[in-house]
């Protein structure tokens, strides 16, 4: 038996079209949410904020430049510049008081 000829490419298409919808959704989409709200993150860092370096770094932010940050790192009061791009988590002075109920 032959099959007609030009069948199996119109199969294959409606195969891929909705597996790369899928990919699209579970994993490109997803990704971009959290790139955005990061960048966001880092363009409302100010002088003050607690912040957590991806290597772990702790410091509090005291000076701020185009792409670096500098951090006052306890016990020692050290100064440090770091990128950024390295700055992972952000702890603002309000999320810092104790909530009482």
């Amino acid at each position: 038996m032959q099959q007609a000829p030009g069948g199996g490419g119109l199969s294959l298409l409606i195969m891929f079209v909705p597996m790369i919808a899928i990919f699209y959704f579970l994993l490109i989409l997803p990704q971009q949410r959290r790139q955005k709200k990061w960048q966001a993150m880092l363009d409302q860092l100010k002088t003050g904020d607690k912040v957590t370096t991806s290597g772990g770094l702790r410091g509090t932010v005291i000076a701020l430049k185009d792409d670096a940050i500098h951090l006052r790192v306890p016990p020692d009061n050290l100064r440090v510049e770091v990128t950024k791009a390295s700055v992972s988590i952000v702890t603002t002075p309000e999320e810092e008081t104790p909530k009482t109920k």
